[in-house]
């Protein structure tokens, strides 16, 4: 056999291999921004375990390669176990996580081109053993970049939630998301408003840091759906901080509710969906 037939076989046992772990999945979403530093990580892994707390089975692949945060923000020290050829990702407060990050030394940079993070997000995503899913969550970087392609391709998702904060600087990155979505036909495409107003502690008004509202008006006028605003909450961040997300550590808190509204915004969509499409 030549090195190209052994090539291409390998790609198509890798098509199979990926195929076969895809049809254990019932629901795939991709969570994505159009810029960064909007808390869309926050977003993707409060989201996971509030459908977990739920009942759902499900899993979670860090996806951002050159920016893998999920690990810090679950308290997964340490790399996953591997069954032959098969990772086996962690177990994190009910939800299967897969991240780069386990895998290479603490703050080592990933300095790869384009073409070599997609190949090893189409390994992590078909070499891991998912088991059966009720919904894969994927965490992907920040852009439209090939990443977000790979995997939006690859997965076929069921769902795309964009992440933003109510000012015009991130909607407009927002925008391109959207589209981004669009173009891509996916077919739940629902808009989160993050970092949607801050609660004094002292008086108990709302600092409107970056405004409000514009997260929902901006799904209204593209015709997608509004899923929930998140407020600004000191106890999320040190929850990420600390490994124990805030649907967790405070899950009768307002933040811990709104991240589950959320939840069962987006699962009641994709189930309308899932009803018209037979």
């Amino acid at each position: 056999m030549t090195s190209a037939q052994d090539a291409a076989q390998q790609r198509q046992q890798a098509e199979e291999q990926l195929r076969a772990t895809l049809e254990r999945i019932e629901h795939r979403i991709v969570v994505f921004s159009g810029k960064g530093g909007v808390g869309k990580t926050t977003v993707a892994v409060n989201l996971a375990c509030a459908l977990a707390r739920a009942g759902r089975r499900v899993g979670l692949l860090d996806a951002d390669i050159t920016g893998p945060n999920v690990p810090q923000m679950l308290g997964i020290d340490g790399p996953p176990r591997a069954d032959g050829d098969r990772l086996l990702p962690h177990d994190r407060y009910g939800v299967r996580v897969v991240s780069l990050a386990s895998m290479l030394p603490a703050g080592a940079p990933v300095i790869w081109r384009g073409p070599m993070r997609s190949k090893a997000l189409e390994q992590l995503l078909g070499e891991t053993e998912w088991g059966d899913l009720d919904v894969l969550i994927a965490d992907l970087p920040p852009g439209t970049g090939d990443e977000v392609l790979t995997i939006a391709q690859r997965t076929s998702p069921q769902a795309a939630v964009v992440v933003t904060t109510p000012q015009e600087v991130a909607l407009l990155d927002a925008r391109r998301a959207i589209g981004f979505a669009a173009k891509l036909e996916i077919p739940v495409v629902g808009l989160v408003e993050n970092m949607s107003g801050l609660v004094c502690p002292h008086c108990g008004g709302v600092i409107e840091l970056f405004g409000r509202g514009g997260g929902e008006r901006e799904a209204g006028e593209r015709g997608v759906a509004f899923l929930g605003r998140v407020p600004i909450d000191p106890a999320t961040r040190e929850g990420g901080d600390a490994g124990e997300p805030i649907v967790l550590s405070d899950p009768d808190g307002a933040t811990s509710k709104a991240f589950g509204d959320i939840a069962d915004a987006l699962e009641a969509r994709i189930a309308s969906h899932d009803e018209a499409n037979g």
